[in-house]
């Protein structure tokens, strides 16, 4: 089974009178390969999946692997809060190419820990040999991934890696006491791409990488190959870039700096809004500062 690790971007999504705007689409991917990126993920949060209804989220994964043709793996973002429907969307994901699926915990209804467990084996069931990777965000689904139930996902072969999006660095070394070198560890916390992978982890799934992939590339290369000093020099850079992409739900910000960067327009679907003048014009400024527009 493929396992996915590095620099990974949560792509998102360029809709254009409200439907996938496939032209920026490939740009965007073709930006990312140029930047260095390792896995390109589709259809997470990132790029408003739970906003899209299945046919269009199978045809942005097709997408998505008709650009890249095998240059790096595509993990399809393919969870929801019920175990049937995520199993549906694996399935899709693989009929068009991905190379895994990337299964956020249940939210809205809570499960138990015994639940989650069980949630994870019966999509493995139903897709025996499909890489998939856990994401634990517990400020979004409302449930926490315990290390202690990542370990009992260890047992499940499927479960190649965990994306952990909690920020906690002492989370970081719980899960990596407990299961070792079986599990890749993946940041889903732009703010602690070095020290998580200090602690362990082997890369990042990341919202400001669709806006600086090479210096997110960067950033990973030298943390994993413990060039310190040039990584944490690229984690302060980034700082205030990633504070700004988070300053309003994601992805309203990223789709605005990429708007702001000529990639394609800032449209997102209700209940979100497009970025307040306020907060886009310091968007605009940081970008500036880091030469990320065009003159």
């Amino acid at each position: 089974m493929k396992t996915f690790e590095g620099s990974m971007t949560a792509l998102a999504t360029p809709f254009l009178d409200g439907a996938l705007d496939e032209g920026a689409f490939r740009a965007l991917v073709r930006f990312q390969l140029d930047g260095g990126t390792n896995v390109l993920l589709p259809m997470g949060t990132t790029g408003e999946a739970v906003t899209m209804d299945a046919d269009e989220r199978a045809r942005a994964i097709a997408v998505v692997v008709d650009e890249v043709k095998g240059r790096v793996p595509v993990v399809a973002g393919a969870g929801s809060n019920s175990t049937r429907e995520t199993i549906d969307s694996v399935r899709r994901a693989r009929e068009v190419g991905a190379d895994g699926a990337l299964i956020v915990t249940p939210y809205y209804n809570k499960p138990t820990q015994a639940g989650l467990v069980e949630h994870y084996r019966a999509i493995a069931k139903a897709h025996p040999g499909f890489p998939l990777i856990a994401y634990n965000v517990p400020g979004r689904t409302g449930v926490d991934l315990l290390p202690e139930t990542v370990l009992q996902l260890c047992d499940i072969p499927e479960v190649v890696a965990l994306k952990e999006a909690t920020g906690n660095l002492i989370r970081a070394v719980d899960l990596v006491e407990k299961c070792g070198d079986r599990m890749t560890f993946l940041s889903g916390d732009d703010f602690t791409v070095l020290p998580f992978i200090a602690c362990g982890g082997k890369g990042v799934i990341s919202v400001s990488s669709n806006v600086a992939p090479r210096m997110m590339a960067d950033l990973v290369a030298a943390a994993r190959s413990n060039d310190i000093a040039k990584a944490r020099g690229l984690q302060v850079r980034m700082n205030a870039l990633h504070r700004l992409l988070f300053v309003e739900s994601n992805p309203i910000p990223v789709k605005w700096a990429l708007h702001l960067m000529g990639m394609f327009g800032p449209e997102v679907r209700l209940p979100l809004v497009p970025m307040g003048e306020a907060n886009a014009a310091k968007l605009k400024a940081e970008l500036s500062g880091l030469g990320l527009l065009k003159a």
